[in-house]
């Protein structure tokens, strides 16, 4: 199968359904209870997976950075500091968000910003792992997660075709479970900057990899589209409500919206088809109705060698096609015949006879 990729007991490939995260970040506003409504809601919407944010705060930022203070309308805490530790999980709450995913019947893995993040998540036994855009140049910690050996996506925001080369270089040797997600790290993303064409570069540079998109698009289309263009991996912003404090809700998808993406997403699957043009089942009724047939266009006796003149074009299309209208010039007829009657192989001699 072409560009295989397995998360879990799920096989991605260029021939399967496309693969859905939802990603929830940190839009449960670091509240255990609205992180398992997202998640439900995501189940419910017919996504494959969640995925959420892990960070080391303390380890992951400057000292500087962490105790700036943090004046900003969707600040959860005075410095930037306290506002990250809101809105992150603890491990025990991630270890419920497992157990709770698991129970629903929903897939759960997380982006990884860090070695210890990184480390509690391999512990905890997740199926796959997500590098950030802005962790695209980071190989110590792609290195680290490869080596893992579990499904690997890493998005490509900010990056150009030889960084992603050189991370390909790295990894696959390591573990060849590994995504490429087009992606433009800007929320939201205006589609002048999506370049969603990159799949197609993407999959061309790199024929035995898996290629995805991250789609920071404020609707559903871009998506649908990346489809189109090779991507089988979508991963979309999900929230409960537009409205919420924080800087990701207002570019995520709530409910009906994840809902309708992902309906989209597998009708299109069905409606790619195959390249193969021909007539369908499906078509008959119509075309029989709107199509059009041979038939006499006055009354016509038994004997009679026929001319342009003698036969007319009209609906319902149940008869002979009027593409066949040359090869019925000149037959003899073997009997008598009605005006409008519907012309019929049987009612001529064998041959055609000479002008």
């Amino acid at each position: 199968m072409k560009r295989p990729f397995q998360i879990d007991h799920v096989n991605v490939n260029d021939l399967s359904e496309c693969f859905v995260i939802a990603e929830i970040g940190h839009n449960h506003q670091g509240d255990l209870g609205k992180a398992k409504e997202l998640i439900r809601q995501a189940k419910m919407c017919g996504a494959d997976a969640v995925k959420f944010q892990k960070r080391d705060n303390k380890s992951l930022y400057t000292r500087e950075l962490y105790e700036k203070p943090y004046e900003h309308e969707n600040s959860f805490g005075r410095t930037y500091g306290e506002h990250r530790e809101f809105l992150e999980l603890d491990e025990e709450e991630f270890r419920e968000i497992k157990r709770f995913c698991g129970e629903i019947g929903i897939l759960f893995f997380a982006t990884v910003f860090d070695i210890p993040s990184a480390d509690f998540m391999h512990q905890l036994g997740v199926p796959a792992y997500k590098i950030a855009s802005g962790d695209l140049k980071n190989l110590p910690l792609i290195r680290h997660v490869a080596r893992f050996g579990k499904p690997l996506l890493i998005s490509t925001g900010g990056g150009s075709l030889d960084d992603i080369e050189k991370v390909f270089n790295e990894v696959t040797p390591l573990n060849p479970q590994l995504c490429f997600m087009q992606c433009t790290a800007s929320y939201p993303t205006l589609p002048e900057d999506i370049h969603l064409r990159v799949i197609e570069s993407l999959r061309q540079r790199f024929p035995d990899t898996l290629i995805g998109f991250s789609d920071h698009y404020n609707g559903i289309a871009m998506a649908v589209a990346a489809y189109v263009l090779g991507a089988r991996v979508i991963e979309k912003h999900f929230t409960l409500n537009h409205t919420w404090k924080g800087t990701d809700h207002p570019l995520s998808l709530e409910p009906i919206g994840l809902q309708k993406m992902v309906r989209d997403l597998r009708r299109l699957r069905l409606a790619l088809g195959d390249p193969t043009k021909r007539p369908l089942p499906c078509e008959t009724p119509n075309l029989v109705k709107m199509g059009k047939k041979i038939v006499a266009a006055r009354a016509l006796t038994k004997g009679h060698l026929l001319a342009v003149e003698d036969l007319a074009i009209k609906s319902p299309g149940d008869g002979i096609s009027p593409d066949q209208i040359d090869a019925l010039i000149g037959r003899k007829l073997l009997l008598d015949l009605a005006e409008d009657a519907t012309i019929l192989p049987e009612f001529f001699e064998g041959r055609k006879r000479s002008q």
